[in-house]
């Protein structure tokens, strides 16, 4: 389970916060990073890696942690996941997800092998999200807030499965693709959607 070693060790430089996204692998929707400060004080228990967790126990810990932690949350839009690339869409995520906390922390823990070029005092931590417990408290968050609008854009967009898949390439995903066609929501610069692209020329409506 994740523990406060590595914010104990940083916390000299002020509150630490964790960081860590959800949605680089999908084909459709946005990448979505959450930054989060947690309350020694006020720690929901069983926080863990969002992966970890089931659907309802990840809700319930959702709703816990931003009842009682800093939470900031930064999104990268397809059309910037497209122009930018993954990678500095996801570095793009991040840094606005510290830019949205409702103050500047004195240390920031990033899941990952690399941290954005940001000013912050940091460190990548590889497997953050099982070790650290803010970043594991950011996990979470990402991921609810993601899934939540994949939810939402799969009312729009039916036939995709995106409820259930959150825009990953599952079968009826990639079924879908073939059969329908991309829709604005889809990565073009994800070579599944490119193809597809190819096959059906402009996507269908918002």
């Amino acid at each position: 389970m994740p523990d406060l070693a590595y914010e104990t060790r940083h916390g000299i430089h002020g509150p630490v916060a964790g960081v860590d996204e959800a949605g680089r692998g999908p084909l459709a929707g946005p990448v979505v990073a959450a930054a989060v400060i947690l309350d020694p004080a006020c720690i929901p228990p069983g926080i863990d890696d969002s992966k970890a967790l089931t659907a309802i126990k990840r809700a319930a810990l959702h709703d816990a942690i931003l009842g009682c932690a800093r939470v900031g949350v930064g999104i990268c839009t397809v059309e910037e996941i497209d122009r930018l690339n993954i990678f500095w869409a996801t570095m793009l995520a991040m840094t606005r997800a510290v830019a949205a906390l409702d103050l500047t922390p004195g240390f920031v823990l990033v899941d990952g092998n690399r941290c954005p070029d940001w000013d912050h005092r940091s460190q990548a931590v590889v497997g953050g999200d099982a070790l650290c417990l803010s970043i594991a408290a950011a996990s979470i968050v990402a991921k609810q807030h993601r899934d939540a609008l994949m939810i939402e854009l799969d009312a729009l967009h039916p036939g995709y499965g995106w409820a259930s898949n959150k825009g990953y390439g599952a079968k009826v995903h990639q079924d879908a693709l073939r059969t329908l066609g991309p829709t604005p929501h889809h990565r073009r610069s994800f070579a599944p959607v490119a193809q597809a692209e190819l096959d059906f020329g402009p996507a269908v409506g918002v």
